[in-house]
This record gives C-alpha cells, sequence and structure tokens, in this order.
C-alpha cells in the first residue's frame, strides 16, 4: 500500500509535533512538510504536493485563508482544517473554499489517522457534533425566500437516511439504524446526492440545515 503523504501546518510547535509524531509512527504515512503559517503551507503544497494537508484556522496569514492558494498550487490536494473553532461560519466557509474535512483538536490520535485515512480516499468529514451544529443552527436572521424545497424531491426514506447521514453515522450504522442492507444505503445516498445536486455527505448536510432555514421561516406565523 502506497502511505499517504501528509503535510501539517499549525502555529504551536507543541501541537504540530505531536500530530506528525503520531503520523510518523503509523506505517501507511509519511510526513512530508511541516510548518506553521500561511507562507509554509503554500511553499509545501508548491513542492511536495501532498496528499492531505492538515491546517490550522487562527495562524498566521488565516488557515481559511490558505485553502485557495494551496489547492492554486497543487489541485489534487485534500485539506483538512484541524482546530479549536467551532463556528459554524468558519465551518461553512471552509467547506465551499474547497477543505474536505473539518476536524476539533481534542480529537485522538487514532480518530485522526482514520479521518485522514477516509479523506486520502476521497471522502470527507466533519466533526459529528459540528455536523449536527450546522443542521441546528438556524439562523434567526435568515430571510423567507420563495425557492422551490430540494428535499420535496426526495423519497421518505431518503428522508430519512438523509437525517441519520446529516447527524453523523456512517453507512453501515445507517444501515443498522434502518435494518437495510450497506449497498442500498449507498444506492440512496447516490440519488440523494444527485436530487440535491451536491457531491458529497458533507454538502447534503449543509442542503438539509438551509432547507431547514427556509422551512422554518416559511412557516412561522406571522404577528
Amino acid at each position: 500500500m502506497t502511505a499517504v503523504k501528509i503535510a501539517v501546518v499549525d502555529d504551536h510547535p507543541l501541537f504540530r509535533e505531536g500530530v506528525t509524531r503520531s503520523f510518523s509512527e503509523i506505517e501507511d504515512f509519511e510526513i512530508v512538510g511541516e510548518g506553521g503559517s500561511r507562507d509554509d503551507a503554500i511553499r509545501i503544497a508548491r513542492e511536495f504536493c501532498p496528499d492531505v494537508m492538515l491546517i490550522d484556522i487562527s495562524m498566521p496569514g488565516s488557515g481559511l485563508e490558505t485553502i485557495t492558494d494551496a489547492l492554486e498550487y497543487c489541485p489534487t490536494l485534500k485539506i483538512v482544517m484541524l482546530t479549536v473553532s467551532e463556528a459554524s461560519d468558519d465551518i461553512t466557509k471552509a467547506l465551499k473554499l474547497g477543505a474536505k474535512g473539518y476536524v476539533l483538536k481534542g480529537i485522538g490520535s487514532r480518530g485522526l489517522a482514520e479521518v485522514v485515512r477516509t479523506i486520502a480516499a476521497g471522502g470527507s468529514y466533519v466533526s459529528p457534533a459540528l455536523s449536527a451544529q450546522l443542521i441546528a443552527g438556524l439562523s434567526a436572521s435568515a430571510e423567507a425566500v420563495e425557492q422551490p424545497d430540494p428535499m420535496a424531491e426526495l423519497t421518505d426514506r431518503e428522508q430519512e437516511v438523509l437525517n441519520l447521514v446529516a447527524s453523523g453515522l456512517s453507512n453501515k450504522r445507517v444501515a443498522r439504524e434502518l435494518d437495510l442492507h450497506e449497498k442500498t444505503v449507498k444506492h440512496h445516498m447516490t440519488r440523494i446526492f444527485s436530487k440535491l445536486k451536491v457531491s458529497n455527505r458533507t454538502e447534503a448536510a449543509l442542503a438539509l440545515r438551509d432547507a431547514t432555514v427556509q422551512r422554518s421561516t416559511t412557516e412561522r406565523p406571522q404577528s
């Protein structure tokens, strides 16, 4: 198996060294670069083009602003935000800019390794608590806009699957909850992606959140 090439960019040396040491001790990972700023991230992307880069949000030059620039030099790069920020705006912006994962720093080394494997293989990941927060965080300032409800295109079963996925469950866990085969859940997810015009689980969860906000606003009683 080819080792997953990883770069770690965080302006806290002790934390960065701990992360790099953890990955260097796992056989199927290879650390190819580390740094503490936006400039370091861009240099690493340009010179090494790793498979996955872990980036902190609050580092010199802004981790969020780093995403677009790093991807410009290495389009195949998969970026994971590794941060303490639980702000919904940060999560949404990071994903829209192209990050494939958003992970809180409290995660353990084994959990982080699994996340990186998932993302290196083409998946995406947002910490389950944050996924639920995105859906539950109905914006009080959202204005009612007359738009078709994309969720109306989903069948009842697809709605059930999407709700469970958006709460952070894997396909295997969803299959268990609904007494389905895992392949059936994957088939439902493919149809959900197509109907919602999204490309991954996180975008589907965001679409569900937006639809929930719109529905809540339009159904609010007039005073």
